[in-house]
Parts: C-alpha cells; structure tokens; sequence
C-alpha cells in the first residue's frame, strides 16, 4: 500500500460507522465498475482455451494429475 492510500486509511478509520459504511460502498462499487463485461470474458476465455489446446497438441506442456495437484496443495497447507 503507498503511503498515501495509507494516509488516506488512517483518516477513513476516524470517520463515524455510518460514514465509513458509505465509503467503503463506494469503493467497491468503483472496482465493480473496472470489471470487463461478460462478453470480453468469454472472449478472453476462448481466447485461453485455443492456447491452452495448441500446447496440448503440440506437446509443449507437462501434465499433472489431478491427485498430484492435490496432494501439492495438502503439502502447502503444512
């Protein structure tokens, strides 16, 4: 966090409950609005999927099975 936004935060914290309720809406909503619509999700989705595919043809890819990934993430939990 820069120290501005850290400034900013200590200052937001004064604010009484209502006030900090109202401001915290707001920035939410702000990042709600930067989100790609859902056609340019599908499309970036396709978009991965091809690439993902062309690997796997070309065999330009190691895979792994599904009990290896869990038995990584179990490791991570550790």
């Amino acid at each position: 966090m820069t120290n501005a936004a850290e400034t900013l935060l200590e200052q937001a914290l004064t604010l009484p409950i209502q006030d900090r309720a109202l401001l915290a809406s707001g920035l939410l909503a702000s990042l709600d609005s930067d989100a790609p619509d859902e056609t340019d999700v599908e499309t970036l989705w396709s978009t991965e999927t091809q690439r993902r595919a062309a690997q796997l043809e070309a065999g330009n890819t190691d895979l792994v099975s599904w009990d290896r990934v869990v038995g990584h993430i179990d490791e991570l939990r550790s």
